[in-house]
């Protein structure tokens, strides 16, 4: 974004992030089960339901209340070796993850962050079927810290160590699917004030996070992180948006968010100047519609206990079209909440007559619901039970849209708008987990850690880049591919190997092979070192490693790759001997052109020797045949 879509300040515009990362240790938080997903088919289910509980002064949550509404059964996929009873919720919790405890306090260090004395592990009540028990274990692990900025700096309130959740497999008609081998691996939660107040400086502070994350022992790759983003503006309300993975988009959905807010701030005060209300009754429009030509309305009424209910909205007309993000409209935010029940959509009359509803019929139902000319009506074809419920999840957030902004969580599509996910949960009661001792951290044990930080990402980059040569580009590329500490001990081993030569290797041949389907597991250091060794010690060409690399992802050694391959380089002597054949083949052109004739020798020679022959040796050796020529 170039230029400010709105004036932010002035809009009193509050984001705040929070940042679920996987911690790289051995096994689980609460388990000793390995601490990575299987492709391996599942060995066993088991069927469950969850329901909402009331809190200690008969409150229930009020998205864990949504959630109850879709009466769904969830069934659990299960390892004989990769799960165990604590994630089926059948036996108690182990002993809390120490390696996770320490990977903890180190970003806590890095985020200039105060270690709790005690960590207190906490039952939080989660009913959406993504964890077994009904509840996730959480606790608070740091508090009061910072990261600094080119905005400045911004307070990192809390850093959370949880386990994580169930993975999602699909959804069949009432019930959901997961799968357990995800659950419970060690998740750290960071959250960030709400004090960072333009859409780009939010992600500068993504950005820093990532960077301080990057630099510990935390999983990569498609999953592992999840990063939700708090925003509100002044006159609008606190929305989270799940699920922002782009960096580059989070300024796209703030500035999304904000028209979104804007536009349901300037509908609500129309609503209020017409006098607008929301009915709760509502009406089997059913009869009205039974000989019908729309396809999409037969389709549904052909299954037994189907039905067409509507509602109606005083004084609505005109206003369900009104865009409110780009290209999705109120009527689309009303369809989001009935769709959680189960039904396909909604219509009404913003755009009707459509999908092959005519206006007589419109007219006709207008006339069954005594509507007025400003008047507008909804209708919602299904199952009678997930209609109404749908129906009624819809006037919720018609009357909603009598106040303004409703408090919601959202979900980050991929071309920066949002939609709607559930209830923003009210605040989190949590209880303590009475199967799990409090831990008490010591003292000497954060100072310890605290004084061998791991190098930041981009501390890392700058530096390599300097002390060994290398161009920006692969100096990046080895820091985000994580392969720097494994270039750095290559070149310990080999001091006089060429940088740029490892570095490529590392970063573009392995990628190649990986792309390819080859193994590249097998490329370890030794087997790195044993492959770099043959061009230090002159045995093959530097050209030559890509072959031995590739033959080492089949598990074939170098020195027999070397010879399978006829990669041993060529004496000097018979280096010379080749060139001077050249020479006494192109005599006319080294006459004509002297100097110039370089480069079609060079040519010429290196497809004679075909890698066999470093390329400075037989420039040297070129060079000094033609001087003896001219």
């Amino acid at each position: 974004m170039s230029e400010d879509k709105f004036n932010y300040e002035e809009l009193g515009l509050m984001m705040g992030l929070e940042i679920h990362q996987q911690l790289d240790s051995k096994t689980k938080l609460f388990c000793r089960c390995p601490n990575h997903l299987t492709d391996k088919k599942p060995e066993g289910r088991l069927y469950r339901r969850l329901r909402p509980t009331q809190s200690e002064l008969g409150e229930i949550d009020r998205a864990a209340y949504e959630e109850s509404q879709r009466n769904l059964q969830f069934i659990y996929e299960t390892y004989d070796h990769h799960t165990c009873l604590v994630e089926a919720d059948e036996e108690p919790p182990a002993p809390l993850n120490q390696e996770a405890v320490d990977i903890s306090i180190i970003l806590a260090s890095l985020m200039n962050m105060k270690v709790v004395d005690e960590f207190h592990t906490m039952r939080k009540q989660v009913i959406d079927g993504s964890n077994t028990s009904g509840f996730q274990r959480t606790g608070i692990l740091a508090t009061d810290g910072y990261v600094e900025t080119e905005y400045g700096n911004v307070t990192i309130e809390t850093l959370g160590l949880e386990e994580d959740a169930a993975r999602r497999i699909g959804q069949e008609d009432g019930k959901i699917i997961f799968r357990l081998d995800r659950l419970g691996i060690p998740l750290a939660e960071i959250t960030t004030s709400p004090d960072m107040h333009h859409p780009l400086q939010v992600r500068a502070v993504a950005y820093q996070l990532g960077q301080i994350l990057r630099s510990t022992r935390v999983k990569r790759g498609l999953g592992t992180i999840r990063q939700d983003l708090n925003i509100s503006i002044r006159e609008g309300a606190r929305i989270e948006v799940k699920g922002v993975q782009d960096l580059d988009l989070m300024p796209t959905i703030v500035e999304n968010e904000v028209e979104r807010q804007l536009n349901l701030i300037e509908i609500s005060e129309e609503l209020k100047n017409r006098n607008a209300s929301v009915e709760d009754e509502i009406h089997d429009v059913t009869p009205l519609l039974a000989n019908t030509e729309s396809k999409v309305v037969k389709k549904i009424l052909i299954e037994e206990d189907s039905k067409v209910l509507a509602i109606r909205l005083k004084h609505f007309a005109g206003l369900i079209g009104k865009e409110v993000q780009p290209g999705k409209r109120l009527g689309t935010e009303f369809s989001e909440h009935g769709k959680k029940m189960g039904v396909n959509g909604l219509f009404h009359t913003d755009e009707l007559p459509a999908y092959g509803v005519t206006q007589e019929e419109v007219d006709t139902i207008k006339q069954h619901l005594d509507s007025e000319d400003d008047d507008a009506f909804i209708l919602v074809a299904g199952a009678k039970n997930k209609a109404e419920n749908a129906l009624k999840e819809v006037i919720k957030r018609a009357k909603q849209s009598l106040e303004g902004v409703p408090e919601e969580t959202r979900k980050a599509m991929d071309n920066g708008n949002t939609e709607y996910l559930r209830p923003l949960p009210t605040a989190s009661r949590m209880y303590v987990e009475t199967d799990i001792p409090t831990e008490i951290i010591d003292p000497e044990r954060v100072a310890r850690i605290a004084s061998n930080l791991p190098e930041l990402p981009n501390v890392k980059q700058e530096r390599i880049q300097k002390e060994y040569s290398l161009s920006e580009d692969l100096a990046k590329q080895l820091v985000q591919r994580n392969k720097a500490d494994l270039f750095e001990e290559i070149k310990k081993e080999l001091p006089n190997m060429d940088s740029v030569k490892i570095a490529s290797d590392i970063v573009y041949t392995i990628k190649d092979l990986k792309r390819d389907g080859k193994d590249v597991t097998k490329l370890d250091k030794d087997v790195l070192v044993e492959i770099f060794k043959l061009v230090d010690d002159d045995v093959i060409a530097a050209a030559e490693t890509e072959v031995v690399i590739k033959d080492a992802c089949d598990g074939i050694k170098a020195s027999e790759s070397v010879k399978r391959n006829n990669l041993e380089k060529l004496s000097d002597e018979a280096i010379e001997a080749g060139i001077k054949e050249i020479i006494d083949e192109n005599i006319d052109m080294i006459k004509e052109r002297k100097m110039g004739a370089m480069g079609p020798l060079m040519g010429k020679a290196m497809a004679k020797f075909k890698g066999k022959a470093d390329g400075k040796t037989v420039s040297s050796i070129i060079k000094k045949e033609i001087s003896k020529q001219i």
